[in-house]
């Protein structure tokens, strides 16, 4: 595997989930692989789980690793070509970006959606610039439309969670005081498809995300309809996706929290979010400190997605 940005990358899910459970046996079987070689994380947003994940992952397989806050720890850099920079910004990343590659073997990207062109966005145009310059392998530590790390993490905990061979999973919006982009649901949306599950989409009207990322989900503005029977329930806001209120923020409707309530409706489900939460907002203080609760291994398995991820990149050098 050389760039890893969607589940189209990983290849047929069932190898890749079988070789994610026994790397979770034994995470130090292959500390040779990335011994001398170096692993370039670079955020252009904040992070906990992705950065300390990551970077354990990569640890595990021997690799050094090297992490760059562009935001705090170089210079400000400019993404547009064309632009005379006589601004605040005195790199491009059109110079930094083969730079980085000098000093490194993999790079890791995180830069998320910047609400200022949809185009841009969708086209992740920044993850691309790195992919084509670079000269290294890339891989997305979450981009402007998907979170492939995440979704393979999140699929992982399904898998070991699941008590029937197709359970029924249900992707509910929820409240949020800020603009979040379509990242996480996108992505999740991708991955479920592509492990055939039954799946359900709930948000409210205006909310309906990409047809090309919600396949052949089933997509409902009744919350309360969707969860009757659910095995799964993966809470989390998103922005609007469809122009003219492309990123913005159209509700703070607080019924579409995951309470105890909603949560009887379910065939006692699990419930699931990527982290961080805005408890009370997102999901009730009962309902995510349930013993259905899966927040905290589903976190665990950022180490293990990202450590497969990586381990196939190594193996392609």
């Amino acid at each position: 595997m050389r760039h890893f940005t969607n589940v189209n990358d990983i290849g047929d899910l069932r190898i890749a989930l079988a070789e994610a459970l026994e790397v979770k046996k034994d995470r130090f079987a292959f500390t040779e692989l990335g011994k001398n070689k170096t692993l370039l994380m670079i955020f252009f947003n904040s992070s906990l789980r992705t950065r300390l994940s990551t970077q354990k992952a990569a640890m595990n397989l021997g690799m050094n690793v090297i992490v760059l806050d562009v935001n705090q720890g170089a210079w400000k850099l400019e993404t547009e070509r064309g632009v005379i920079m006589d601004g605040d910004k005195p790199e491009h990343l059109l110079e930094a970006i083969p730079v980085m590659g000098c000093y490194c073997d993999v790079i890791g990207v995180r830069s998320f959606a910047r609400f200022e062109s949809k185009t841009d966005d969708y086209e992740e145009k920044i993850l691309n610039q790195f992919i084509k310059y670079s000269g290294r392998p890339v891989f997305s530590m979450e981009a402007a439309t998907r979170h492939p790390l995440q979704s393979f993490a999140d699929l992982i905990t399904i898998e070991e969670y699941r008590k029937n061979d197709r359970p029924k999973i249900v992707m509910t919006w929820a409240p949020h005081p800020k603009a979040l982009p379509q990242a996480v649901p996108n992505s999740f949306a991708e991955w479920i498809n592509a492990a055939g599950y039954d799946f359900v989409i709930a948000n409210p009207e205006g909310y309906d995300l990409d047809p090309k990322f919600t396949g052949n989900a089933v997509v409902t503005h009744n919350q309360d309809e969707a969860l009757i029977g659910a095995d799964f329930v993966y809470a989390k806001n998103w922005s609007a996706y469809t122009d003219p209120n492309y990123g913005k923020v159209l509700s703070t409707d607080r019924s579409w929290t995951v309470t105890s309530e909603k949560m009887a409706l379910t065939n006692n489900a699990f419930f699931m979010h990527c982290l961080p939460v805005r408890r009370n907002m997102i999901v009730s203080d009962d309902v995510i400190e349930a013993p259905t609760s899966l927040v905290i291994p589903e976190a665990a398995n950022r180490e293990i997605s990202a450590q497969v991820v990586l381990k196939r990149i190594l193996e392609s050098l």
